[in-house]
């Protein structure tokens, strides 16, 4: 099994608290990733994210279909950092840690992404083909995101 990581760092000029209240929220994917990412959250989700927090979503990410997806929120280190796994889903693994680091006057955002695609060598084909510039662009798009609204320094 083949183990991709994508790994993305930027500065936020907002504190490490502003910064957490957003991203930890799912309620922002939609406003941080690319129109073909459209995300429904179909599950009740509390104000603030705890260890342990099943999150189930239906999202359109490849070609327009609808797939379920169900992620775990395994560590939560308020206001640090956040882990959720993929439990169901289209990878055979996934895990996304996002890390905040206090410097002076502003956040250092970490996104620490490890997948498995399943399916052997078809799932690594459809990888280079596909899923790996797709997760680019997720994570493209959301830079340019934060990077718009709240000016940080790239």
């Amino acid at each position: 099994m083949k183990i991709y990581q994508l790994y993305r760092r930027q500065p936020l000029n907002i504190t490490r608290e502003e910064a957490w209240a957003f991203l930890s929220s799912p309620y922002h994917l939609n406003e941080v990733t690319p129109d073909f990412f459209n995300v429904e959250i179909i599950s009740s989700v509390p104000d603030s994210i705890y260890a342990g927090l099943m999150i189930s979503y239906r999202m359109k990410a490849v070609f327009g279909i609808p797939m379920a997806w169900l992620s775990e929120v395994s560590h939560c280190d308020v206001p640090q950092r956040f882990i959720y796994q993929q439990r169901v889903g289209p990878f055979k693994f996934l895990s996304h840690e996002v890390r905040l680091t206090e410097t002076e006057g502003s956040v250092i955002l970490e996104d620490i992404l490890f997948y498995a695609m399943p399916l052997s060598w078809l799932g690594q084909l459809t990888h280079s083909l596909l899923i790996g510039d797709k997760l680019k662009r997720i994570f493209d798009v959301r830079r340019d995101y934060l990077q718009s609204k709240w000016g940080a320094n790239l």
